[in-house]
């Protein structure tokens, strides 16, 4: 879901941000050059339906165009469908990749369109995070997810319907559908702090930041761990 407006912000600070964008280690391998073929918009799915080209990005950030890049990491960064289908470039570029980074950099500094992109998806983190399972129909709500398509506001309206043809209780509830081992959530939670992850969550959702770190630093140290 897009940001609706492009907040001000210093020089300085779009130059910080687009310094910490080419510093990050995929930075090399995902861009290589411009052939302005336009092979992977043909390829985009999300150019089909909104006005966003995976090249004017990724052209955008070969120039080092810090003003434009700051421009597309408060919009259109958060158009793509993140399926990569621009993959096929031929220079090698991957622009699904460098659009990932830059998505990366607005959660890490907990940019304002990071903050509306991600506002319906607190629930669902939690639900992953503290059960280890999948997400259920009753968490697709049009409210949080106003992007989805009319197939969400049906869903919603239709709920007891759905519940009734399709009774599996992780269909119609957001209970857990299986036991997760404590082994493999205690995996999760490593990764997830020493990945950083918790520390981008931050950023987003304080309250939501400090829920997760409370279930999961209990269980690490039930587990004999030191967080």
């Amino acid at each position: 879901m897009r940001p609706t407006s492009v907040p001000e912000a210093t020089l300085e600070e779009k130059q910080r941000l687009f310094a910490e964008v080419q510093g990050d280690i995929r930075f090399p391998e995902y861009l290589k050059g411009c052939y302005e073929c336009g092979i992977c918009v043909a390829a985009c799915p999300s150019a089909r339906f909104y006005n966003f080209s995976p090249r004017r990005i990724t052209q955008a950030v070969a120039r080092q165009d810090v003003e434009l890049v700051w421009e597309q990491m408060n919009g259109e960064v958060w158009d793509c469908s993140q399926c990569f289908s621009c993959l096929r470039c031929p220079r090698g570029n991957n622009p699904g990749g460098v659009i990932t980074i830059l998505r990366e950099v607005a959660v890490r500094n907990g940019l304002r369109s990071a903050k509306e992109a991600l506002e319906g998806y607190g629930r669902i983190i939690y639900k992953i995070m503290g059960s280890g399972t999948q997400v259920s129909p009753d968490m697709i709500q049009p409210e949080a997810f106003p992007d989805w398509g009319p197939d969400t506001r049906e869903v919603s309206a239709n709920l007891e319907l759905w519940r009734k043809a399709l009774p599996p209780e992780t269909l119609h509830t957001t209970s857990v559908s299986w036991d997760v081992a404590e082994k493999t959530l205690t995996e999760l939670y490593l990764i997830w702090h020493m990945t950083g992850v918790l520390d981008m969550i931050k950023g987003i959702d304080v309250n939501l930041h400090t829920i997760l770190g409370d279930v999961m630093e209990d269980l690490l140290e039930e587990q004999g761990y030191s967080v």
